[in-house]
């Protein structure tokens, strides 16, 4: 039962068993509530703050409960939307989760970070076992016209993690005519060489599979005549950002 002093989490859904959200099967709780608006999105039903059920961390630890022996070398994650829409609501459900032993996991683009006032940051890292962030760009305007919002904050995140020595995971999705581009690949190889804790590089391909839900919503999807990215060229990209890093590591 849900106390006075417990936080209510604006929820989306829940998955019991994802694979593809951190180490191992984890039970994936996706929170509702997003400021990004990026082209390639195909879950803008997660962008309003405001709609879905509400849960306390006792009610969603309550469900990880029933299928714990599932998740095999896994944990719990949190994603979104964007999960620092709801900061202290995550930074109680990791702190609880913590408490039971539950490897955690945060999956942000980084975009809320404030360099200038960490404070809520520290609380939440200080449970967080991995952080997966996902660059949307490298570059400063294609990052703009691709997320309505300036990439300053991404980095930003992305340092302070590095100073924290919290292990991150960096996921970045590889967009035919936006990020299928050498020179911009080259240059996220060369700024994540800066980091010194990146254990993972997620590189995923583009698809298209979002339309659908966009028509049911009734929204425009911008990326419509966008053809989906092969595994050839996801791994292509891959290659392009990891010999970057070599590079720039080896001439530091």
């Amino acid at each position: 039962m849900a106390t006075e002093q417990q936080k209510y989490g604006n929820i989306h859904s829940i998955e019991s068993c994802g694979t593809v959200d951190g180490p191992g099967i984890r039970f994936v709780v996706f929170l509702q509530g997003c400021p990004m608006r990026c082209l390639y999105c195909h879950n803008p039903d997660t962008w309003d703050y405001n709609v879905n059920k509400k849960m306390t961390v006792d009610e969603i630890l309550a469900k990880y409960d029933t299928v714990k022996e599932f998740l095999k070398n896994g944990g719990l994650t949190v994603t979104g939307g964007e999960p620092l829409v709801q900061i202290d609501f995550v930074s109680e459900l990791f702190k609880k989760a913590k408490a039971k032993n539950i490897h955690t996991v945060l999956d942000t683009s980084g975009i809320l970070f404030n360099k200038n006032n960490p404070l809520k940051m520290n609380e939440l890292i200080k449970n967080t076992n991995i952080v997966m962030l996902d660059i949307k760009h490298i570059d400063p305007i294609e990052h703009n016209k691709l997320t309505g919002h300036p990439i300053e904050p991404v980095l930003d995140f992305a340092k302070y993690l590095s100073n924290k020595k919290v292990p991150v995971w960096i996921r970045h999705v590889v967009v035919p005519g936006i990020t299928y581009n050498k020179t911009y690949l080259t240059k996220l190889g060369e700024f994540l060489a800066t980091l010194n804790n990146i254990q993972a590089l997620d590189v995923l391909p583009y698809h298209n599979m979002g339309i659908v839900k966009y028509d049911n919503l009734g929204k425009e999807y911008p990326l419509r005549n966008t053809p989906p990215l092969t595994k050839a060229q996801a791994m292509e990209a891959r290659n392009t950002i990891l010999d970057a890093m070599r590079k720039a590591k080896a001439s530091m």
